[in-house]
């Protein structure tokens, strides 16, 4: 039996990068899932999140957070220089609710892929190839759901929540 599911799409949202990559995102699952997801995605919210205008902490946190209790599934980008504060926020938020979360950690430099040169590097200051996440957020994610590196594993991942 297939169910409809109430989306949102947590991911930084404050430069043009990163809005144009949760677009393509959002409309990727859109276009994929039709009437079987709602999908909110917040830079499409103009009340809180045109920030040309002034929305104050309180009304942000009222606004993602009547979102966040009515979804049924968490999707948080992870990627980043350090994961974005809010997204960090919104899986803390969610995660007390006891609902599924998907990750989507897609850097490329995680795993050594056979290469000692990279694990030994580790042994030098400041010298590691790899990417860092925080891993008690992780840990969080992990603990209602699941990490993924792509779009395509996304999709898998909600497919087998809708058919569930």
């Amino acid at each position: 039996m297939t169910k409809s599911l109430n989306i949102y799409f947590a991911s930084p949202l404050f430069s043009e990068m990163e809005q144009l990559y949760n677009a393509h995102v959002v409309k990727k699952l859109r276009d994929q899932f039709n009437e079987q997801v709602n999908i909110y995605l917040p830079q499409e919210n103009d009340a809180i999140n045109d920030k040309s205008n002034y929305a104050s902490s309180i009304q942000i946190a009222d606004g993602d957070n009547a979102y966040l209790e009515k979804s049924d599934l968490l999707i948080a980008v992870l990627d980043g220089v350090a994961m974005d504060a809010g997204v960090a926020s919104e899986i803390g938020y969610f995660y007390s609710m006891n609902k599924p979360i998907i990750g989507v950690y897609s850097d490329i430099r995680q795993g050594a892929n056979g290469n000692q040169a990279k694990l030994n590097a580790l042994d030098e200051v400041a010298e590691s190839p790899f990417s860092y996440v925080n891993l008690y957020t992780v840990g969080l994610v992990k603990k209602r759901g699941t990490l993924v590196t792509t779009v395509d594993q996304l999709i898998e991942e909600i497919e087998k929540l809708i058919n569930k």
